[in-house]
């Protein structure tokens, strides 16, 4: 296990350069979670036969990357970083990707922001197209989990989002702190166990829209579970005691109103 828990002295997070650029390979990993998506989502229309044609859902999939680029971003800034206030009294720095004339990229996504983003950009596809938006969530809801875990995974190879001190076996050296790899337990959690609980049910769905109702419970409660072992953002801290994150408390919140709204919708149909 020594070499796994100092993996990151071993670890260079930049794949390579092209000039004097460098892509991470968290950029690389984000790519492969776009491109395993849209594989998983044209896999099911077929598997399936859903009523949605393949350059339907080429088009869609533009909308919806370019609701959860800006949502997670704008999320960011609202949720993590209203008590900085930096880019509320920067904003032409939130999608600035140099610093100070150096390519850095663009560090800071909220998975909730992006989350409204996605839900923005589906309504406003589904009002141009036609298509039934619970059908366009139905789809989404079976095909994103997969593509999570190399979101995740990218976390875990850009060496942020990193869990709690910990005395584990298995933990990760972090600027000398023994750590969960909480990066990869989301990845586990989030990704493979809720894609296993939707596609299983899918079935079994009463209505349209109903597997993103699932999707909002399932990783609601998972990434909830998992915010135990993952350390708070420096910014912000705790809530409440040591143990009470912001994602934590979004994603308990996010499983409770899906869940409510599935609960209304089950009994419309009764």
């Amino acid at each position: 296990m020594e070499f796994w828990n100092h993996i990151y002295e071993h670890f260079n997070p930049v794949a390579f350069t092209i000039g004097s650029i460098p892509v991470h390979w968290y950029g690389l990993m984000y790519v492969l979670a776009l491109l395993s998506a849209l594989m998983i989502a044209k896999w099911i229309v077929e598997k399936d036969h859903i009523a949605i044609t393949r350059m339907e859902l080429d088009d869609y999939f533009i909308y919806a990357e370019i609701g959860v680029i800006l949502g997670a971003r704008l999320g960011y800034v609202l949720f993590y970083d209203i008590h900085t206030s930096y880019y509320l009294s920067h904003p032409w720095q939130i999608f600035n990707p140099f610093v100070d004339g150096e390519f850095t990229g663009i560090r800071g996504m909220s998975f909730h922001g992006a989350i409204i983003g996605f839900l923005a950009a589906s309504y406003l596809y589904h009002r141009r197209h036609g298509i039934p938006f619970g059908r366009l969530m139905d789809l989404v809801a079976v095909s994103v989990p997969l593509g999570y875990v190399f979101g995740r995974i990218g976390n875990f190879l850009n060496q942020e989002l990193v869990g709690r001190a910990t005395d584990v076996p298995w933990g990760i050296f972090v600027y000398d702190t023994l750590r969960h790899p909480s990066q990869l337990y989301e990845a586990f959690v989030e990704g493979i166990v809720v894609f296993v609980i939707i596609y299983l049910y899918r079935k079994r769905k009463a209505f349209e829209g109903e597997l993103i109702l699932l999707y909002g419970v399932a990783y609601g409660i998972g990434r909830g579970v998992v915010e135990f072992y993952r350390a708070p953002d420096a910014q912000i801290g705790y809530l409440i005691g040591e143990w009470m994150t912001l994602g934590m408390a979004l994603s308990f919140a996010m499983a409770a109103v899906s869940a409510l709204i599935w609960v209304y919708f089950k009994r419309r149909l009764s």
